[in-house]
């Protein structure tokens, strides 16, 4: 095979990419992506070792979380960015090594991981490398043991991006770079059976809460919490930047930036619920939210007509009608499209270049018109707590069905709408994350008062629904999370939905269903355990699940 990668769902046949990706990765960029993780793990060895004597480095703690947010689904696809990464990977790796042999704590025969260097940086080298280090690297391996490592690996990307944001806006917890560096570790030792490794999976959905409250908490103090808000969907004449992804500071600067310009902001995809944020309605050039979930790109980046800026996942390949106005920045990487550098200290990102780029461009053909509820976070529902504990009581509200998680392109995914159209008008949905571009412009009413989708945010946002069920929990008297009325009915895409639902599971949630597949990544035997432990489950059809639902199975 070309190549070999299974980490998201839409992942050929739901067995594996073995061509090219079906996210449009080269094999190139996928062996080159395995060969960061593989040496991720060599910086992590160090990292543990010098940290125990002494003579740790932040710096390399915090590249090893960005390294791993680089290789999610979506991200970056540019070969030369990743041969970049690697040899900072290296010198960090070596620096460390020398550490803590100045020290005299060395150990006598390091992993491979901890000392290959390549003779040369040339693609071809590098590639090849990772052609002898990625998934299937031991064919002898126990099958459910490559697959909890797998689980262990990606649920770690997940955990990197939400730290990596919360770094962003300087808001810090040290405790969640050394456990990304433990379980990379743990991830290469052989010693470790099955239930060891089920362990280190649910650990990794317990610093999954933290790493979700950490960045909750640092959007919210620098932006405000959240306020029930009516998004416009239309446009405005005059010239515009579409930015997209996940990063808020980005976005912040862009409109400080932009603001007497002349040039509007509108936000894509995951960038809708910025809408929400106090700090960001000030600004009167911010129009509001243009088209919809990120597979829908190709299309609606082509009818915008002004500048484009990616600030995180999710890509996919552009279009060359487009790819002329299309600027990356943070992780994110295409060749040859223009990337915007990152902060220096104390500074902002220069975005004169975009903005340069939305003057000497288009504007925006309308797609659609109107306003669509959002804001509906943790700080918000628990405003009105009083009133849903209310309907609750009195049966108004029968069970609230988190409906969160991952869009996706493909046919399967009309099951969200389908469902959220079946669900009884007792039924409330509480989402976050680009699933709920499948049924937000559905008009489902409201009940008492409260609208029937319950728009928490992003991915990034996902905190709110775990703090929103444990508030709900106390404030019912329950003592078992899972005699709460709600339904997980989660749809996954990429690694931040994976941390999601092992925070789930690390809360004890059981009853989940996981679609529109179960992870190709997933052996039988995990399958087995997941199943036993937590009675999580594929979903079926949409008349099966809503009769299960409302009957509360």
């Amino acid at each position: 095979m070309s190549m070999f990668c299974y980490q998201c769902q839409e992942t050929a046949r739901n067995e594996g990419c073995a061509v090219r990706g079906v996210c449009g990765k080269t094999p190139e960029v996928s062996h080159l992506q395995d060969l960061l993780i593989w040496l991720l793990k060599g910086v992590s060895y160090w990292a543990i070792r010098a940290r125990a004597v002494g003579a740790g480095n932040p710096a390399a703690d915090l590249f090893v979380a960005e390294g791993l947010f680089l290789t999610i689904t979506n991200v970056n696809f540019d070969p030369e960015s990743y041969g970049q990464w690697i040899r900072k990977a290296v010198e960090h790796r070596d620096a460390l090594h020398a550490a803590v042999e100045a020290r005299g704590e060395a150990p006598v025969n390091p992993p491979e991981m901890a000392t290959w260097t390549p003779q040369t940086y040339a693609a071809n080298v590098l590639e090849l490398k990772g052609q002898w280090v990625g998934v299937l690297a031991d064919p002898d391996l126990n099958p459910d043991i490559r697959s909890l490592r797998e689980l262990l690996i990606y649920g770690m990307k997940g955990l990197a991006a939400y730290t990596d944001h919360a770094y962003v806006l300087e808001h810090t917890d040290d405790d969640l770079l050394t456990f990304m560096e433990e379980a990379l570790l743990a991830t290469t030792d052989d010693s470790l059976n099955v239930q060891d490794m089920v362990g280190w999976v649910l650990r990794c959905g317990e610093m999954g809460v933290e790493g979700m409250r950490l960045l909750d908490e640092a959007n919210t103090s620098t932006y405000g919490h959240p306020e029930p808000t009516q998004a416009n969907i239309g446009v405005r004449p005059g010239p515009a930047i579409l930015i997209s992804g996940h990063d808020l500071r980005d976005l912040d600067e862009l409109l400080q930036q932009t603001e007497g310009t002349g040039v509007n902001v509108y936000t894509h995809g995951e960038m809708l619920p910025a809408n929400a944020y106090p700090a960001f309605k000030l600004y009167a050039h911010f129009v509001g939210n243009y088209g919809g979930s990120w597979w829908h790109q190709r299309e609606e980046f082509e009818s915008f007509g002004g500048a484009i800026l990616l600030t995180t996942n999710c890509l996919v390949p552009p279009k060359d009608s487009y790819k002329g106005r299309l600027f990356t920045t943070g992780l994110v990487g295409w060749p040859d499209v223009p990337h915007i550098p990152d902060r220096a200290p104390g500074q902002q990102k220069d975005f004169s270049a975009v903005i340069a780029k939305a003057k000497a461009s288009g504007e925006p053909q309308a797609l659609e018109e109107g306003a669509i509820p959002i804001g509906f976070a943790h700080h918000t529902v628990m405003s009105v707590a009083d009133k849903v504990l209310a309907a609750v009581q009195s049966g108004a509200i029968k069970r609230f069905v988190v409906m969160a998680g991952c869009d996706g392109r493909f046919k399967d995914r009309e099951y969200y709408t389908e469902v959220a159209k079946a669900l009884p008008q007792d039924h409330v949905i509480m989402t976050a994350g680009c699933a709920k571009y499948r049924y937000n412009k559905l008009d489902l009413g409201t009940v008492d008062g409260i609208p029937r989708i319950l728009d928490a945010g992003q991915c990034n946002d996902s905190y709110s629904l775990a703090y929103i069920a444990l508030q709900l929990k106390d404030a019912l008297g329950l003592n078992d999370i899972n005699d709460l009325p709600i339904a997980y009915d989660i749809a996954w895409y990429e690694q931040k939905a994976v941390l999601v639902l092992l925070a789930l599971l690390s809360l004890g949630v059981k009853h989940i269903r996981l679609g529109p597949t179960l992870p190709a990544f997933l052996s039988p035997g995990v399958v087995k355990v997941l199943v036993e432990n937590f009675n999580i489950r594929p979903i079926a059809t949409v008349g099966e699940d809503v009769a299960a639902i409302v009957a509360g199975a």
